[in-house]
């Protein structure tokens, strides 16, 4: 079921749902399976098309997916969704195939994208793999376009966040090390206007 405070967002602003640099849950599927990781490299690359970058390590099985199917979901989570981020990225699907089931992880999905979209998240964004073979090996670094992009409204509208007047439980993830995280902190704003 599609979450109802979903809506698209502009493909041209699309980099501003990873510009601030959050840890991110990578999600794939391919012959009937589906899997979720969380990853901490992940960034804009470009506008028009818009397009990011994910390292991926080859150990995943995510990964595996994603070269299988040539497409993947890049999520931004939540702060209440934490100890699911740290949990799907420290789970590997090789060793637990129930592995989503149990850390509770919802999928849901949006016509179009025979992908699989975390549920609770507060954006996502579905991307077709740039094959690039010599950075996916020697470096784990895979290059997506983004084709279709949403956010959840309440934290995300207009082509910006809004993470200081949404409640805590929206704050985006920063991950550190050994299972630590911080969160988005309050907004700060530069003045525009030319000085002279």
């Amino acid at each position: 079921m599609t979450p109802a405070y979903l809506a698209p967002v502009e493909l041209p602003k699309a980099y501003r749902l990873l510009n601030h640099g959050p840890t991110v849950l990578v999600s794939a599927r391919h012959g009937g399976v589906d899997n979720v990781m969380s990853a901490a490299w992940a960034c804009a690359l470009d506008f028009a098309p818009p397009k990011l970058t994910v390292v991926l390590d080859k150990a995943t099985r995510t990964r595996g997916l994603v070269e299988a199917s040539g497409q993947f979901v890049i999520q931004v989570p939540t702060a209440a969704q934490m100890q699911l981020t740290h949990d799907v990225g420290n789970t590997s699907l090789h060793q637990d195939p129930a592995k989503l089931q149990h850390h509770g992880v919802e999928l849901f999905g949006l016509e179009g994208h025979d992908l699989p979209f975390v549920a609770g998240c507060s954006a996502w964004l579905a991307c077709k793999v740039i094959p690039e073979a010599h950075n996916q090996q020697a470096y784990d670094l895979f290059i997506g376009e983004v084709v279709g992009a949403w956010a959840d409204t309440r934290v995300f509208s207009g082509g910006h966040w809004h993470f200081e007047t949404a409640g805590s439980e929206w704050r985006s993830l920063h991950y550190v090390a050994g299972g630590q995280f911080y969160a988005i902190g309050e907004s700060l704003v530069a003045r525009t206007e030319p000085r002279g």
